[in-house]
């Protein structure tokens, strides 16, 4: 065992001089917060300080990371300073790296790690202390583990010393919250001058921030390389498409002395270093960095930043369930935490790519991944802790009820719940394996159906970066075929022209397929990429997709999503694994899977029920039986003799649909609904009101019992709807209808003139002049109360005189009336004293 140094043989690191009072709140607290500014050497000198504790006895140092490369970082930065290999002393435990011996007392480890460590023994037999580094990055990870590190230490473990480090967190706030004292290292600082663009110069570059990025960094860093004679430049981009187009710009113009390094979590490990180490002696450095970079890793050399002012966040949409990656501005405190990168071994410059006015904009903090991520994972944590309701543990931020519920309904489709929220032996196993939930569930099922090559290679795929990249300056769209990526994979395939293979990312899935299947035991090797459409699938349950038409699908959501479907043959279903939710909707990626794997592997989700349902194509009603999953038509026959009622309530609503103007109403149908609208108008408390909007809002009344046993329009049309309006009169009141809103009437010449009930508030009686020779009176309906209107018509049945006072038309208006017909109709009867003259239908040479 090294001998652990004293407080005064650690490096004089800004740090060092709060460690002491570090030391003491941890004597005589179970709980500390310390606030230190960046490059104040927390990360490096505060686990060393705390062997020497007395109540750590032997017990080890878990210190917490929030990425793979600052816990490898941080762990060779110590084990350093004790002139022992990492392993020893210290070591670091991160995704498919263990590195630690008997001897290690301080293991730095990813910050999902501490879950596991919780969950698989509770009392956290031998460990002494948790550092949760950068506690401000608020990841989901870190909450969960504080929170049940919190739980144990209230139950379990009251000796268990947990201490939260941060550089921009509020750490009053974290300390009143923790009931635990702060502790504040002032550091030391070099000042750092800060430039801002002109607003015209960022107006200029665009709004959307690829573009922006890609027109602003190259000239940014040209400046700072040309401004300051030494010096590395540190510059932040969101991601690796941004990190590219930037270094495609600056590879052929940057002096022949300064080196590009991308420095991101997916680089090989010499390649991270290489970025992080300094500079040959004379030569200088630009590295392009995500904001891997923003927190505890230290970058030898950089004196200059240049901030793009934009971070890739995940953000969970809770009305689709999905999970996307956003870009979006960075927080005043993420922009100030790498301002102070410059400023870390002596005064620095940074550049940031945005306007002033635009920083007082920024929001101040951003919100914590708890907020906003999907919280799948987390709910499968609580249940198997134990947890029904997440308010039971001490959080800095509640999660979110409505995101809680939809991950615990996620949870019972992929059965690692039972209904009454327990944690099923599917659920622990998935939990086990450290992936999301989603991918564990595809693992254990793919190994179980005996494709355990096919899902441990699949998962791989799917948790990390895309394997296939567009090859410089092609504008291929991109590919979302998961079967293609696993034949890539299994060396079964070259890349498709348009695209090369990401080695890195081929790399990193290789070994981690491989992990996955040592975790379970997996012999086989063998892949099947037949196999992505049903695996992806299981993974994706709510994203099993059906085409709708060429180059579209329907989700089992209901959801339409555009997809290449040629590049499938035209396959019915799909298995789709990564969704682009936006105003049209696309898939990114998924493979083809066969009807008879989603009946086998989804049976219990299925329902199947009658349909019944209008066709406007053929004007029918048609019913078929209909096997479903949420939106998807698995199977249909027809039905030939459904339900008469279902039947019925199709076709009205058809009907509904059409209006009920649209009815096929007949010349007496029609009059008769006019007629009751006159009777109405008369009396409206004696009389039902017939109108169009009134027989509409009541169709299903009146007209749906008589729509049984119907199927088609045709048939409709068949029916009798002046029978049907009169279907509820009683036979005194069809008589009282024929009384006072008569359908004719007869005039002196024995016709039987129709009447046009069009307009109930004057009902019109459209007569030839001659055949009311002698009606002096003008005829009236409703019991004597209205007087029709009288048109009365030419010999040719054009009307020549509109009136409700025939006596007053036979004194004055007739004979107006008729010299003009004598002479356009010269063989007709035209008296002079139309009152004594008889009536008559014929003409001068046909007498009656």
């Amino acid at each position: 065992m090294s001998v652990i140094p004293s407080l005064s043989q650690l490096p004089d690191l800004p740090v060092k001089e709060a460690l002491p009072a570090l030391l003491e709140a941890l004597q005589t607290n179970s709980r500390a917060v310390l606030e230190a500014p960046p490059g104040a050497g927390k990360t490096t000198l505060v686990p060393l300080a705390l062997l020497q504790a007395d109540w750590r006895a032997d017990g080890k140092i878990l210190m917490l990371e929030p990425r793979r490369l600052a816990a490898r970082a941080a762990a060779q930065r110590m084990s350093d300073i004790l002139g022992e290999a990492v392993g020893q002393t210290v070591g670091y435990w991160v995704r498919l790296e263990h590195k630690v011996s008997e001897k290690t007392r301080i293991e730095v480890v990813t910050e999902g790690i501490l879950t596991r460590l919780i969950q698989s023994d509770p009392g956290l037999e031998g460990i002494a202390a948790i550092i949760f580094d950068e506690f401000h990055e608020r990841s989901l990870a870190a909450d969960t583990g504080l929170a049940l590190a919190l739980d144990v230490q209230a139950v379990l473990r009251p000796d268990l010393r947990l201490l939260v480090m941060s550089a921009t967190l509020d750490a009053t706030g974290v300390g009143i919250w923790l009931e635990a004292p702060v502790v504040r290292s002032e550091g030391r600082m070099y000042p750092v001058e800060t430039h801002y663009l002109s607003p015209p110069e960022v107006a200029a570059a665009g709004t959307r921030p690829p573009e922006r990025l890609a027109a602003l960094t190259p000239k940014a860093i040209r400046t700072a390389l040309t401004k300051h004679a030494t010096g590395d430049v540190l510059v932040f981009l969101p991601g690796m498409g941004e990190m590219r187009r930037v270094a495609q710009r600056l590879e052929s113009t940057l002096p022949a002395t300064t080196h590009l390094h991308l420095l991101h979590g997916e680089l090989t490990l010499s390649q991270q270093l290489a970025a992080i180490q300094p500079a040959p002696a004379g030569q200088r450095k630009v590295v392009l960095a995500t904001s891997i970079a923003e927190t505890s890793l230290t970058i030898e050399g950089v004196t200059i930043v240049v901030d793009g002012g934009f971070a890739r966040v995940p953000r969970f949409v809770p009305r689709n369930g999905l999970t996307t990656l956003s870009t979006t501005q960075v927080s005043q405190a993420a922009a100030d935490q790498r301002r102070g990168r410059a400023g870390r071994l002596g005064p620095g410059v940074c550049y940031r790519l945005w306007t002033q006015a635009d920083q007082l904009q920024l929001p101040e903090r951003q919100a914590p991944e708890i907020c906003e991520a999907d919280l799948s994972s987390l709910a499968l944590e609580l249940a198997i802790w134990g947890v029904k309701d997440a308010n039971q543990l001490k959080w800095l931020d509640t999660p979110p009820a409505a995101a809680l519920a939809l991950a615990r309904d996620l949870l019972l489709r992929l059965e690692a719940v039972d209904a009454q929220g327990n944690p099923t032996p599917h659920g622990k196993a998935m939990a086990a394996l450290g992936l999301p939930p989603r991918l564990a569930h595809l693992v254990l099922q793919g190994h179980a159906l005996g494709l355990g090559g096919t899902a441990c290679a699949l998962a791989a795929l799917l948790a990390d970066r895309d394997i296939l990249k567009p090859q410089a300056g092609s504008f291929t769209e991109p590919l979302p075929d998961l079967a293609l990526r696993l034949e890539i994979l299994d060396y079964k395939r070259p890349p498709t022209p348009g695209f090369v293979i990401d080695d890195n990312a081929l790399r990193r899935i290789k070994e981690q397929a491989q992990h996955l299947r040592q975790r379970l035991k997996e012999t086989q090797k063998t892949i099947q990429p037949d196999k992505a459409g049903l695996l992806a699938a299981l993974a994706y349950p709510d994203r099993l997709a059906q085409r709708e038409s060429a180059g579209r699908v329907r989700l089992v959501t209901g959801q339409k999503a555009t997809l290449p479907t040629e590049l499938f043959a035209e396959a019915e279903f799909y298995g789709v694994a990564h969704l682009e939710i936006s105003h049209r909707s696309r898939v990114l990626s998924a493979a083809p899977i066969d009807k008879a794997e989603i009946l086998a592997h989804f049976k219990h989700q299925l329902a199947e029920a009658e349909e019944v349902k209008w066709d406007a194509a053929t004007e029918k009603v048609v019913a078929r039986k209909i096997v479903r999953l949420g939106a998807l038509i698995l199977e249909e026959k027809s039905i030939a003799h459904p339900n008469a009622e279902l039947v019925a309530q199709a076709l009205l609503q058809a009907l509904q649909e059409k209006g009920v103007e649209r009815l096929p109403w007949s010349k007496e149908a029609l009059q008769l609904k006019e007629r009751l609208a006159f009777m109405h108008k008369l009396d409206a408390t004696s009389w039902p009101d017939v109108s169009d909007s009134k027989l509409q809002e009541t169709l299903e009344e009146w007209l749906g019992p008589h729509l049984l046993g119907l199927k088609s329009l045709d048939q409709v049309a068949r029916l009798d709807l002046a029978e049907i309006l009169l279907t509820d009169f009683t036979w005194e009141q069809r008589q009282e209808l024929d009384r006072l809103a008569p359908s004719h009437i007869e005039v002196p010449t024995g016709s039987r003139i129709t009447l046009d009930y069009a307009n109930p508030e004057a009902p019109v009686l459209a007569v030839r002049l001659q055949e009311i020779f002698g009606m002096l009176d003008t005829p009236r309906i409703g019991g004597g109360k209205v007087p029709l209107l009288v048109h009365l018509l030419s010999p040719a049945m054009r009307p020549v005189q509109v009136t409700r006072d025939l006596r007053s038309f036979w004194t004055t208006g007739y004979f107006d009336v008729r010299k003009d017909l004598r002479g356009r109709y010269p063989k007709h009867h035209w008296p002079e004293d139309p009152l004594t003259a008889p009536p008559t239908r014929r003409t001068k040479n046909r007498p009656q």
